[in-house]
């Protein structure tokens, strides 16, 4: 039997983090990871029992009261998880996959109209892709298997096997989950479309003309700086039409190509389409050209299996009441940790926020949404959001350098917010500032820098 406490007894540290207070032991996902150690990534929040009655929140931990505490078993420590932190599928996976079918049975069978355990037997099933031994239920309501008070659902719909409603906002390939916040439900409170369509409504047409192709100019420039990169004039402006076009295309693997195309120009010395090795972001070691990376992407013969899970939830999700904004996080920085492409990866991860925008109706059509502007004003912070998903995972990959000097995956292998936050400088500072700019100079079209012909 596994002991996740040692027996209760305290446990001072979890993966470099300290425990609270003296006494302390853990629980749920934390006390699952330590008791099986499973070789995965600490949730953001972790869960322990403390010794005092009150619960209270101090950096990464959630203090539980005595009477919280779950008995020292599987099936306590896995209804504390699904109860109190959602769901973490990474987590959800290893332990499935280092646990016997039987366990998962047992727990199934001896609550069979049980809420968290036909959700258990759901999530077992639809991550392995494996049917356990146990008849279809027959009895007990129909329960969500995201609770919608701790994270961001997607569309639901029935399985009538498990009587549970299937509202994960992904497929089995590709299912980014948002923690829900108030900080979160503050933005989408603010309804910052409307507030966008109000800002631009007051402007006159030709001046808001002149306002697009200037901020076009801008955001395309924007994204190339963010890569460190300081292209040639025409290709800012090709680059500034297709980020002015969003939303025409549906989002395909051969229109991810055809944008990598758009991005590169010059295939000389990068091979264009999905990456045929591996591909990390980093430098190399100046004297021995050994790779030093900072992130190291998807393995190549996994690309196209997380590609078509992306799409199917790009589908699934637009079609929903999805939060437009949340949409655009979960798609463009899951495709930029995917990282499917030798170059432009970048570029295209900035294009998607554009392209999803614009096709959930965020903005207006014609409207230039100068994500990427902000975000090279925001550029630490930028960088500390796509390095906050990525160091946590670099310590759990094995990989071994090329003679290319690249690198070789050996093992399997707080965005959200962050993005918000850059939609609301947008849409209350950005845009009405640059307009107001154009205002007070009424500028005409050939006195403004760059100006792209509609």
């Amino acid at each position: 039997m596994v002991a996740y406490n040692q027996n209760s007894r305290p446990v001072p540290v979890f993966h470099a983090f300290p425990a609270l207070e003296e006494g302390s032991t853990l629980a749920g996902y934390a006390a699952l990871i330590a008791g099986h150690g499973l070789l995965v990534p600490a949730p953001d929040y972790l869960c322990a029992i403390g010794t005092k009655h009150k619960r209270y929140e101090k950096g990464r931990w959630r203090i539980f009261t005595p009477r919280h505490k779950p008995n020292d078993s599987l099936h306590n420590h896995l209804t504390f998880a699904l109860k109190h932190e959602g769901i973490d599928l990474a987590v959800l996976k290893a332990l499935f996959v280092t646990t016997k079918p039987e366990a998962i049975i047992d727990i199934v069978r001896s609550e069979l109209t049980g809420a968290y355990s036909r959700r258990l037997w759901f999530l077992y099933e639809w991550l392995c892709g494996n049917e356990l031994d146990i008849e279809d239920a027959t009895q007990g309501n129909f329960v969500a298997i995201i609770n919608d008070t701790l994270q961001y659902p997607g569309p639901s719909h029935n399985s009538k096997r498990h009587r549970v409603r299937n509202n994960l906002p992904g497929t089995r390939e590709f299912c980014p989950l948002i923690r829900r916040t108030e900080k979160l439900d503050r933005f989408i409170g603010m309804n910052l479309s409307q507030a966008a369509i109000d800002h631009i409504g007051k402007t006159h047409s030709d001046l808001l003309s002149r306002a697009t192709a200037f901020l076009l100019l801008k955001d395309s420039k924007a994204s190339y700086t963010i890569e460190g990169e300081t292209p040639p004039h025409n290709r800012i402006e090709r680059w500034g039409k297709i980020i002015g076009a969003p939303g025409r295309c549906k989002i395909s693997i051969e229109e991810l190509e055809s944008l990598q195309h758009a991005v590169i120009v010059d295939n000389r010395f990068v091979m264009p389409g999905l990456r045929i090795e591996g591909g990390f972001v980093g430098d190399h070691d100046r004297t021995t050209g050994m790779p030093m990376p900072v992130h190291i992407s998807a393995r190549p013969e996994d690309l196209e299996s997380l590609l078509s899970g992306l799409i199917e939830t790009y589908q699934l999700l637009g079609k929903s009441d999805y939060d437009a904004v949340l949409m655009a996080a979960l798609m463009a920085f899951g495709f930029v940790f995917i990282h499917p492409f030798e170059d432009g990866n970048g570029r295209i991860h900035r294009y998607l926020f554009h392209h999803i925008l614009a096709e959930k109706g965020f903005v207006a059509k014609g409207l230039v949404f100068p994500v990427s502007a902000v975000i090279l004003e925001r550029i630490d912070d930028y960088r500390q959001t796509l390095e906050h998903y990525s160091k946590p995972r670099l310590d759990l990959i094995e990989w071994r350098p090329t003679d290319k000097n690249n690198v070789e995956v050996l093992n399997e292998t707080k965005q959200a917010g962050f993005f918000f936050e850059c939609v609301e400088e947008t849409v209350n500072k950005t845009l009405p500032e640059e307009v107001s700019y154009l205002n007070r100079r009424a500028m005409l079209p050939h006195e403004i820098p760059g100006l792209l012909s509609p």
